[in-house]
């Protein structure tokens, strides 16, 4: 199995320009062969949580048909992060969507004490099985709380998928939590965080997958957009920038 996490540059509040986007870096993983894409979180808005309530969308709006059509095209699963509706609350969410099959929706569970004004939390823990893995999602803060893992763990999950938007100060604790549960859980993990300026602090990528034994299999650099795709099968993964 190939597994794309994406990282990009989002443009803070323009729905529009990340849609397009996401749709250079959906057919990037389409042309390396990939059998699923994540991206960074709230990708389609930017990490903006002030912003998050007049952007807030539903699961099934229709803009968000033109990734069901691309991932049945290139039978392809395609994870994005939204502002997500919860009644007259705002979720954290990621909508998966599956070749010829129903959207499924996440939404982060756990909740940074800053988030908290803006969104509400999750209830339930997803894993899916694609193909012949088991696969968690994540979602930032929520990754470095190592229950949220060890939940997944013992879902049968053997890929922890960590959809973020990281500054440096973060990331520094991203980089001895992914490794940790990579060895606890013998599981890979896959990160996928976000470049440039989000709620007026700094992404810094690095966007990364590590092995079952906590090795760092790539690595993307600070500043660049593309992908890490990751190859279960082997064992290896590799970067590539988007042009």
């Amino acid at each position: 199995m190939k597994i794309c996490a994406s990282q990009m540059r989002p443009v803070a509040g323009d729905i529009p320009a990340n849609m397009g986007k996401h749709f250079s870096l959906i057919d990037m993983a389409s042309g390396l062969g990939a059998d699923l894409i994540m991206f960074p979180e709230l990708s389609l808005s930017g990490y903006e949580p002030r912003l998050a309530r007049s952007l807030a969308m539903d699961a099934n709006d229709p803009c968000l048909d033109r990734f069901q059509q691309a991932s049945s095209a290139h039978n392809l699963f395609i994870a994005i992060g939204i502002p997500l509706k919860l009644g007259s609350a705002v979720q954290i969410g990621m909508v998966w969507f599956a070749p010829g099959a129903p959207r499924l929706v996440y939404a982060k569970q756990q909740l940074h004490p800053d988030e908290q004004s803006y969104f509400v939390p999750g209830e339930q823990p997803l894993v899916m099985e694609v193909a012949d893995r088991k696969l968690a999602p994540a979602i930032c803060y929520e990754s470095l709380q190592s229950n949220h893992a060890l939940t997944a763990s013992q879902m049968g999950a053997d890929v922890y998928l960590a959809s973020v938007a990281k500054s440096a100060e973060s990331l520094a604790k991203a980089s001895i939590q992914y490794p940790t549960i990579a060895r606890r859980h013998g599981m890979y993990v896959v990160m996928a965080n976000c470049v440039g300026l989000s709620d007026g602090f700094v992404c810094v990528g690095q966007s990364a997958a590590w092995g079952a034994r906590g090795e760092v299999l790539a690595q993307m650099n600070t500043d660049e957009e593309g992908v890490i795709v990751l190859d279960t099968d082997l064992g290896t993964a590799s970067v590539h920038t988007l042009k």
